[in-house]
């Protein structure tokens, strides 16, 4: 077995898993009534970026609830993503909430698509002046993300950076990232993630900075695909 032959069985993973919660999620369509379960991993896809077979290629992984006592859930997470706004409707957010947001925002200024704007990404927190001035950056940012396709497994044991969550998180963006020297399901020339601020982003083909080294332990296929059974639809 090697990277091409665990990527495959990855995807075989999801596909399954889409079809057995509905189908993927548009991030921008979603609310709290969804009945999200309390706590899982989150994998997104990308309009016009597919594997090498043409099937739709995962951009980013992520989970939630990884420190002990953590009270974070799997909504609360997606929500910060997402933005402000009904569903359907590209709301502002904020970009000092969701690392996804800032190194989406900051592809899309470097990129040319939105004009530069000296307090992106500066600060936990800003002033109401400030983030009225970047309303239409984070407006840009939430159609962005909201426009993603996306699907979940459910997975709720105690909030640790040894759960099931981190683990699966960890491992398969190493997966991801082991295909990418490889020249395996290399994003698409006009992927927006070349445009990213950060090295690991462009060098990596995922929206992901952390645990993109290319190791990952394979054991964790086993390990998802088990909680991919279990996930119930929503």
């Amino acid at each position: 077995m090697g990277v091409a032959s665990d990527l495959d069985r990855l995807y075989r993973i999801l596909r399954a898993l889409e079809g057995r919660v509905g189908g993927t999620r548009m991030l921008a369509a979603c609310d709290a009534r969804t009945g999200w379960p309390r706590r899982g991993v989150y994998f997104f896809f990308e309009p016009g970026q597919a594997r090498d077979d043409g099937t739709p290629r995962v951009v980013r992984v992520g989970t939630h609830a990884v420190s002990r006592g953590s009270k974070a859930t799997l909504w609360g997470r997606l929500k910060q993503h997402r933005g402000d706004g009904r569903a359907g409707v590209a709301g502002g957010g904020s970009h000092r909430g969701s690392i996804f947001r800032r190194h989406v925002g900051e592809a899309l200024i470097r990129a040319g698509r939105l004009a530069p704007i000296a307090s992106w990404g500066i600060g936990a927190s800003a002033t109401a002046e400030v983030r009225a001035a970047e309303h239409d950056h984070e407006r840009a940012v939430s159609a962005t993300i909201g426009a993603m396709p996306f699907v979940w497994i459910e997975a709720d044991d105690e909030p640790s950076a040894q759960s099931v969550r981190a683990v699966i998180e960890r491992n398969v963006i190493g997966l991801l990232a082991a295909g990418h020297p490889a020249g395996i399901d290399a994003p698409s020339a006009g992927w927006l993630g070349h445009s990213a601020a950060a090295d690991e982003i462009r060098n990596g083909g995922l929206w992901n900075v952390r645990f993109v080294e290319p190791t990952y332990d394979a054991s964790v296929l086993e390990l998802l695909d088990q909680y991919a059974r279990t996930t119930s639809p929503r």
